[in-house]
């Protein structure tokens, strides 16, 4: 199987599998994840994730949201 080659939008250098960390804020709940799969940029850092990682990590922030809503609603109480 031939692997996938990848060139940075800012710098055009060849992008490497690793992974890197993630961090987002919203409505007042933190969540940081310390490696998911990404393709990274050797010579400016940046990085980019596939698909899945992209679906995994939307599918990850719906849930804390419907929790927050949920612990706010019961707060309310």
């Amino acid at each position: 199987m031939e692997e996938k080659i990848m060139k940075c939008m800012y710098c055009q250098a060849e992008m490497k599998k690793g992974t890197v960390p993630f961090h987002i804020d919203r409505k007042g709940v933190h969540v940081s994840l310390d490696e998911i799969p990404a393709w990274v940029c050797p010579q400016c850092g940046e990085s980019y994730f596939e698909e899945r990682e992209v679906d995994a990590i939307q599918e990850l922030v719906k849930t804390v949201e419907e929790q927050t809503h949920k612990f706010a609603k019961t707060a309310q109480k």
